[in-house]
């Protein structure tokens, strides 16, 4: 059975991207095939995992816009993920997609398809861009679990409300099974008292499970992409990349129960 996680924020820089691609190749290394989406137009994700966005002729958006088959689009990563990569184009997929009927349901379609076409994946994880748009509220609608990753700052966890509601209107109007698997604390340094306190609160205010453990601030998260690879393959033995192997564990039980 797939699997098939959004990890969202509308907040930028909250290391969504990396998480997307750290905790992807954590799950391969537990023997796991895993799909990452980018559907962010930056294409943070696509460049940090090896693959320059301007070299590509098809992406996502001719996915989900033009109805290319996913399997004629996705592209295998040296990290041990399949990717189906993301290009400046899709910023004009939010604006297509607005007067499509349906368009809730593109991403889901995908999902369906490839399932269709023998592609068994055990995980499909999908980086949410930093909007409460058409592409988000798709996401949305196609997982059956949304993990957010939160900066251990005080401001950062104001929008976490806003993404909440929107999973409310996703659950009533598209998607009634969607869960909220928890909160991922990105960027912790459990020194300061004041990083410590944002995480106490955070289960208290918004009534969410605490993902475990913290993923700890490092400048071994900002080498990685510029080697084209997850912090998993550049720096192995970091704390970055054991919590990330921890919390991919704590997924991976989670979903096995």
């Amino acid at each position: 059975m797939t699997r098939v996680l959004a990890i969202a924020n509308q907040k930028g820089g909250v290391a969504k991207t990396t998480t997307v691609a750290s905790l992807g190749v954590a799950l391969a290394e537990r023997g796991k095939r895993v799909l990452l989406v980018d559907l962010d137009p930056q294409a943070c994700l696509t460049f940090s995992l090896g693959i320059d966005p301007e070299d590509l002729e098809l992406s996502v958006h001719h996915v989900l816009t033009k109805g290319l088959a996913p399997t004629e689009v996705i592209l295998t990563t040296e990290d041990g993920v399949d990717l189906l990569p993301a290009t400046i184009e899709l910023a004009r997929a939010e604006a297509d997609l607005l007067t499509r009927t349906g368009r809730e349901h593109v991403l889901r379609t995908v999902v369906e398809e490839l399932a269709e076409a023998g592609e068994d994946y055990d995980w499909i994880l999908l980086d949410c861009p930093p909007s409460l748009g058409v592409l988000t509220v798709a996401a949305l609608t196609a997982a059956e679990g949304v993990l957010i990753p939160l900066q251990c700052e005080t401001l950062s966890h104001r929008g976490v409300g806003q993404l909440l509601d929107t999973v409310h209107d996703v659950r009533r109007f598209t998607n009634r099974g969607l869960a909220v698997w928890g909160v991922l604390p990105t960027l912790y340094d459990g020194r300061t008292n004041h990083a410590r306190t944002v995480l106490e609160t955070i289960a208290e205010t918004y009534d969410l499970e605490v993902i475990e453990p913290p993923i700890p601030k490092t400048i071994k998260f900002a080498e990685a992409p510029a080697a084209g690879r997850s912090i998993l393959a550049t720096s192995r033995s970091s704390k970055g990349a054991a919590a990330y192997r921890e919390v991919a564990a704590n997924l991976d039980a989670r979903a096995a129960s």
